[in-house]
């Protein structure tokens, strides 16, 4: 299983490393997570630089891209270098966004009509773009899922763990990470949020 985390120069460090943190905890089940980048280093929203692990043309075959935030990405939903790089398939990958993430998703025609999450920030823009965006944190249909608000990234990987290796190994996955003392509350509060939407087709 081959995940794709994009992450661009200006990104924010929760919601690629949340979702990297907790989606590795499939790695024992061949779970393949990957920061995918568009240049060989980027350089985070507060100064973290990293090195890619893939190039961008990772996602094209990967079998979940989940599409992460910063502060630079107005700027790439105007880039066609990098756009065009990002050959997507919602009929055979789940696609997933995170706070400005989707307004990448919006632009790449990927909701094709859908409703969406992002943060408060990027709303202007993703309601700019065409799309109808929910006041929650969680919203997914098919095989596509988007959240907003930075601590949200646990919500697409726990739905991402549960609609491909079911919802005891997302629950977890969850209970891994969730604070001590806290652990059956947070599991309960994170799959009551996502399941609702587990009840669609798998990606092929």
């Amino acid at each position: 299983m081959n995940i794709a985390i994009l992450t661009f120069e200006g990104f924010n460090e929760l919601d690629s490393f949340i979702a990297a943190g907790v989606l590795n905890r499939m790695k024992g089940s061949g779970w393949n997570v990957q920061i995918t980048c568009p240049s060989e280093n980027v350089t985070s929203m507060n100064g973290v630089q990293i090195t890619a692990q893939q190039p961008l043309e990772f996602a094209e075959n990967a079998d979940v891209v989940l599409v992460g935030s910063g502060i630079y990405t107005r700027d790439i939903a105007k880039d066609s270098e990098i756009l065009d790089r990002l050959n997507l398939n919602p009929e055979k990958q789940l696609i997933c966004a995170q706070c400005s993430g989707t307004l990448l998703l919006s632009v790449l025609g990927i909701l094709n009509g859908l409703p969406a999450c992002t943060d408060l920030t990027t709303k202007p823009w993703v309601v700019e773009s065409g799309v109808k965006v929910l006041n929650q944190p969680f919203f997914a249909e098919g095989n596509i899922a988007t959240a907003g608000g930075c601590m949200s990234s646990q919500y697409l990987a726990a739905w991402i763990i549960a609609k491909l290796a079911g919802i005891e190994a997302a629950e977890s996955a969850i209970h891994y990470v969730a604070p001590v003392g806290e652990k059956d509350s947070t599991v309960a509060h994170s799959m009551s949020v996502v399941s609702p939407f587990l009840q669609t087709t798998n990606a092929a």
